[in-house]
């Protein structure tokens, strides 16, 4: 089990939930290691720019936004959305610049049912040589936006986070709560597997352990997990009334910080009426995985080999493969080559 500590580039990340951004206002955030400005102009458009002022290298968070264009704080130099500079107050009517050297890079975002996603390039490339990565979605829900969201750093390397939040064998013991898993009795699980979109799915299948929770949708709830590069996780419950949806994105800081941040879609009636209730159900559920990595930190900084079984671990085997095929397809100019493939996959949980 190899760990690089290495980002992915060259793909859409999650940014942040959309309700964050109020037109006028700007977000500071540290995103695979880089400072970036997020604003959203008064015609509601939302952008991103590198914070940082190529200049003096002052952080553009630190000066004002009036809703169209952002002034640095130190000498006044300001930027459109597009990041292009538009003005340098130090200048005399006789001096003339190309103010087109002096912009500050812009990446590229897209608001999708009330998220933002942002498009990190490598160092060498442009969002021109994107490949054909859509967004994600959440099926069903059209131009809908999620009804509750949560937000949780996780202390450690994203792939740690990944592959603990994937990983199906750890449920009984860490999230053994009355609400979720009450008892500690192990069954067989078989599931089934394809390759879906740089990813996997877990086939729709009906729940064989229903919980107080899950008991709520409705009779006969039915369940289809997803996962698709560079962290996305998407869990549809189906049951004969109602559906939930619940989007996992999972956001590199830095290498040894980690966002995770979950929202829900749902088409239940009463959701919002639970959600003081619902709410702190979902940090703890959370916090469980979290408190688990922190303690996973103790044993790591020793550098120790770590390990994969079959099949309890081929999920997280499948996110190494991803990763590396992805990087290989990028450095080749190359089309991705999916190296999942259809898996009858069983273990204890």
């Amino acid at each position: 089990m190899a760990d690089s500590n290495t980002f992915l580039r060259d793909i859409w990340y999650y940014a942040l939930p959309g309700h964050q951004l109020k037109p006028g206002k700007i977000i500071s955030k540290i995103l695979l290691g880089e400072p970036i400005l997020f604003g959203r102009t008064l015609a509601g458009q939302a952008f991103a720019l590198r914070d940082i002022c190529p200049h003096r290298a002052i952080p553009l968070s630190y000066g004002r936004f009036d809703g169209h264009e952002v002034e640095c704080a130190y000498h006044g130099w300001r930027f459109d959305a597009a990041g292009r500079c538009t003005l340098i107050p130090a200048l005399t009517e006789d001096q003339h610049l190309n103010l087109d050297k002096f912009g500050v890079r812009a990446y590229s975002v897209q608001e999708v049912q009330g998220n933002v996603w942002i498009y990190m390039p490598s160092a060498h490339r442009g969002d021109s040589d994107a490949i054909a990565l859509d967004v994600p979605r959440i099926p069903g829900f059209g131009h809908e936006t999620y009804q509750s969201v949560e937000v949780m750093n996780f202390p450690c390397f994203v792939d740690h986070a990944i592959v603990g939040l994937m990983d199906p064998a750890h449920v009984p013991f860490v999230h053994r709560s009355w609400w979720w898993r009450a008892d500690a009795n192990l069954a067989e699980e078989v599931k089934t597997f394809d390759p879906s979109p740089y990813g996997f799915t877990m086939r729709k299948h009906q729940l064989e352990r229903e919980t107080v929770l899950y008991r709520l949708i409705g009779r006969k709830p039915a369940v289809e997990i997803s996962f698709q590069l560079p962290g996305v996780r998407i869990e549809q419950i189906t049951s004969d009334r109602h559906t939930v949806c619940n989007l996992t994105t999972i956001t590199p800081i830095t290498e040894t910080s980690t966002e995770v941040t979950t929202l829900f879609y749902t088409t239940l009636p009463w959701f919002k009426v639970l959600l003081p209730v619902l709410r702190p159900l979902v940090r703890r559920f959370l916090d469980q995985d979290r408190q688990m990595v922190i303690k996973q930190q103790d044993g790591l900084k020793y550098n120790p080999s770590l390990m994969l079984i079959k099949d309890a671990d081929t999920q997280a085997r499948w996110y190494y493969q991803l990763k590396a095929e992805f990087t290989r397809a990028i450095a080749e100019g190359r089309s991705f080559d999916n190296p999942v493939r259809e898996q009858v996959l069983r273990w204890r949980s």
